[in-house]
């Protein structure tokens, strides 16, 4: 069975783990690099969490904290474009992916608070 926002937050993940690499290796940028890591990283991890969680709030709970997580790494992006360490073209991409599995997890947080 296909979870797409578990499968789009992996395929990011993958993404992420890249883009540190080309930042740390090309640009030379060491700290808002790894910060983007930890929260691009954490999106996918806590959508897992979630999928084994004991119960409906502890649900909404790892889906809301992934929630967060996408808020904070979209943060990252826009700051690396900004400082020039992403260009437009580069950061276009990442940021509408990002920005997509942000919806995603606020529909899902959403609904899920309703069927409460």
């Amino acid at each position: 069975m296909s979870n797409t926002v578990e499968d789009k937050s992996f395929k990011f993940a993958i993404r992420i783990v890249k883009l540190y690499k080309y930042l740390t290796q090309q640009q030379k940028e060491y700290v808002l690099s790894k910060q983007l890591l930890r929260s691009g990283t954490s999106i996918g991890a806590n959508i897992a969490e979630a999928q084994q969680a004991q119960s409906r709030a502890d649900f909404i709970s790892k889906m809301n904290i992934a929630l967060k997580e996408a808020a904070e790494a979209k943060y990252w992006i826009k700051l690396l474009t900004a400082t020039k360490y992403l260009n437009q073209r580069e950061s276009v991409s990442v940021l509408s992916e990002c920005i997509e599995i942000e919806k995603l997890l606020f529909s899902i947080v959403r609904t899920s608070k309703a069927n409460l």
